[in-house]
């Protein structure tokens, strides 16, 4: 009976051995049949072969391919972009600056993301000045007010949006407001359940419950879209959370954000409803979503989404088309810089070219891990000629581009594998000279808290420094 035991024992541990084998070796020929972008694929390969057991488990999770899913019907977002196509055509002969002509259509094509004329940008550095705006603007509210953010934290300045949220509902002002449920994991239920007792409707973006925690999990909202009354918008890099006005231990929390009012408004109205459609299943496209706007401003503006479904990485592509056009400089500003090959490919011909290239990342971040993997980029950065400025007064989360006067982005992207590849972002991508400066003076007011990089210091870093920092970048991919 004991050697049956053993036996019976020892046949177990065999099979398991042949089916976990099986299932590591189905899920790497899985990946290489993706056709995914290699240093993607070697990445994952890595991590499969070297620690299969959580090398699965990571994949399961992170690393499944959603491309091929769709997050509305053709039929329905034609449906919803008709207004807004219908007011882009009214349009009067607009005229587009010439550099930027290819760039303007690519987004137009590839993203249905039409130019509107005519809209009034105001830029916001810093969570006071946003907050103290943006709450002025919801108690004007009327119709209806859209939210969608990927933080809403349970903390004092989530309480008050909260509360304002609630006074203009019990109005009898409309309120939808979407939340990631990643971002929000902390965030107790009664928090949204005290919105919904007042009618307002809320809504979670992808719920990762166990035992349906599934490869979602990966696939977050990243955008923070409002949008009052389809007359009033407001994008950027500003979550809501107290941690935007108080800063960080080492300093300022410093961030850009954007007020748009104009025609503009619409895209990210159609932002909002798409995203809308995916959490409710409810196709919203009203006239009283799209009214009709005067021009109330000079900037010429598209508001660009990317997600991880579909064929096209939209703001990835447009970036990296953006960088090419420069003629004289381009100013980058980003909390985490992992590029993928593309961008980095464009960032290094740009500056052999003679072009001013400037990056200005955090000296400290908030992630340990992504900060590693960002700084193991800067030495080729510097080869080829980029400026590379380390933000010093704090924690620069700023998602800003802007070059040659005439063109400029405000957004949720980030220059890194993640915004490319997983996350739903949006932009902004302005190109008029007022917003293209405002952007200018605030990066070169950032520059004077920085410290500029010089090749012949960074490279004398400790060996055990940049040999972390490496072995980081390799996975910076699935970061």
């Amino acid at each position: 009976m004991i050697d049956l035991g053993f036996s019976l024992a020892g046949l177990a541990g065999t099979l398991f051995k042949i089916l976990y084998f099986a299932v590591v070796f189905g899920t790497i020929i899985i990946v290489i049949l993706d056709n995914r972008n290699p240093l993607k694929t070697i990445a994952w390969l890595m991590v499969l072969i070297f620690v299969p057991f959580i090398g699965l488990i990571i994949y399961f999770f992170f690393g499944q391919d959603q491309r091929r899913e769709r997050i509305i019907s053709k039929k329905s977002y034609g449906n919803l972009l008709q207004k807004p196509r219908a007011e882009y055509q009214a349009q009067e002969a607009v005229q587009l600056p010439p550099n930027y002509n290819s760039l303007i259509s690519l987004f137009r094509r590839t993203n249905q993301a039409f130019p509107y004329d005519g809209n009034d940008v105001t830029l916001f550095t810093d969570g006071y000045q946003k907050y103290s705006t943006l709450i002025k603007e919801l108690y004007k509210a009327k119709d209806h007010i859209h939210i969608n953010y990927y933080i809403f934290e349970n903390d004092e300045l989530g309480h008050l949006i909260r509360d304002v949220l609630i006074d203009k509902a019990k109005e009898g002002v409309i309120i939808r407001v979407i939340y990631d449920d990643v971002g929000c994991w902390s965030v107790p239920n009664r928090f949204f359940d005290e919105m919904r007792y007042v009618g307002i409707e809320v809504r979670a973006f992808l719920k990762v419950r166990f035992p349906l925690f599934t490869s979602k999990v990966n696939y977050r909202n990243h955008r923070k879209i409002i949008v009052i009354d389809g007359v009033v918008g407001f994008v950027g890099g500003i979550n809501i959370a107290s941690r935007y006005l108080k800063g960080v231990e080492w300093g300022q929390w410093r961030d850009s954000h954007i007020m748009i009012k104009g025609k503009a408004v619409h895209g990210l109205q159609t932002a909002f409803l798409v995203d809308w459609y995916f959490v409710d299943h409810t196709l919203l496209s009203s006239d009283r979503f799209f009214p009709r706007i005067e021009s109330c401003g000079e900037s010429l503006c598209q508001i660009v989404t990317s997600e991880p479904i579909g064929p096209w990485r939209d703001i990835m592509q447009g970036i990296v088309l953006a960088i090419g056009q420069a003629r004289e400089y381009f100013y980058i500003q980003t909390p985490y810089f992992l590029p993928t090959e593309p961008v980095q490919t464009a960032l290094k011909t740009a500056a052999l070219a003679g072009i001013d290239v400037r990056i200005m990342l955090p000296d400290k971040a908030d992630s340990k891990l992504t900060h590693l993997g960002s700084r193991s980029y800067i030495e080729d950065m510097l080869k080829a000629g980029v400026h590379i400025y380390l933000y010093k007064d704090g924690f620069i989360h700023a998602k800003t581009m802007v070059s040659d006067d005439c063109f400029s982005s405000v957004g949720t992207t980030n220059i890194d594998f993640r915004s490319f590849e997983h996350n739903f972002e949006v932009n902004a991508f302005m190109y008029d000279k007022t917003s293209a400066l405002k952007l200018k003076q605030a990066f070169l007011k950032d520059q004077h808290v920085c410290e500029e990089v010089f090749y012949k210091n960074w490279v004398k870093r400790p060996i055990r420094v940049r040999v972390l920092e490496s072995a980081v970048r390799v996975l910076s991919p699935l970061l």
